[in-house]
């Protein structure tokens, strides 16, 4: 993988990246100084992205704020198709949701956050934002993360904990290093990783990984519940067989897919 400082790293498309990036459920809508300071772009150089996505149909604006259209969905369009997959396995997350009555997510890796790709949800929100696929959290501050990241083969994470930016959200979230490769060397023996308001105050989660054609962890899936109802004990003795029954059913069903 390149780095920024790589005479492949093309900074001009990762600027225009950060544009749409800025975009967010909570930011649908900006004007041209917010997307500057929110890029860190001056001015004149967010006016000039912003003009370019919506010369191209990706953006529009009303004089004043801009806002992204339904053809950006297009970028992603053509890694979700790929992964139509998660179609097949939407079933065992519905399963899980109806048989625990909670939220049931799966997520891969992507640098250093982890992104949902399906997902059962119930009417009760846990979290404070509002999680939906294309979703993006910490890994190491999340289950599914820490099992992903405990999946990864010793270069990968490496690279990963060389970037890493391990911010801390509760007084329970795992800001080094150490701490955190305790814990995936836990994960990884134990096949499961279990966050307790790691990320947010009153969440507890737990995770399983689900593995490609070879073999690898490349996604996981994860419950979370609220942790004045659902102790840690429960997440282990209650929920994990039914997640991994849910694993292995997705497991068997991306194999027959060969």
């Amino acid at each position: 993988m390149i780095k920024p400082d790589s005479p492949e790293f093309v900074a001009s498309f990762a600027r225009g990246i950060s544009v749409i990036r800025s975009f967010t459920a909570d930011t649908p809508r900006q004007t041209l100084t917010e997307v500057a300071e929110r890029t860190g772009m001056t001015r004149a150089a967010a006016r000039r992205f912003l003009l370019t996505l919506e010369a191209m149909g990706y953006a529009r604006s009303d004089g004043k704020h801009f806002e992204l259209t339904a053809a950006v969905m297009e970028i992603g369009y053509a890694y979700f198709a790929a992964l139509s997959v998660w179609e097949a396995i939407q079933p065992y997350l519905a399963e899980v949701t109806a048989a625990l009555g909670e939220s049931c997510s799966a997520a891969v890796l992507d640098g250093q956050d982890v992104v949902y790709v399906a997902r059962s949800a119930t009417n009760r929100r846990i979290l404070s934002i509002r999680v939906d696929i294309g979703t993006r959290l910490p890994a190491h501050a999340t289950s599914m993360g820490q099992v992903l990241l405990a999946g990864l083969a010793a270069p990968a994470l490496a690279r990963y904990l060389e970037t890493a930016n391990l911010e801390r959200f509760t007084d329970k979230t795992l800001t080094s290093v150490g701490a955190l490769m305790t814990r995936l060397d836990v994960v990884r023996d134990q096949g499961f990783a279990i966050a307790d308001e790691e990320l947010e105050g009153g969440l507890r989660s737990i995770a399983v990984p689900v593995h490609d054609r070879s073999g690898l962890v490349d996604a996981a899936l994860n419950i979370s519940a609220h942790a004045a109802q659902v102790d840690p004990e429960t997440l282990r003795s209650r929920f994990l067989p039914v997640l991994a029954e849910a694993a292995a059913r997705a497991d068997r069903a991306r194999l027959l897919r060969l």
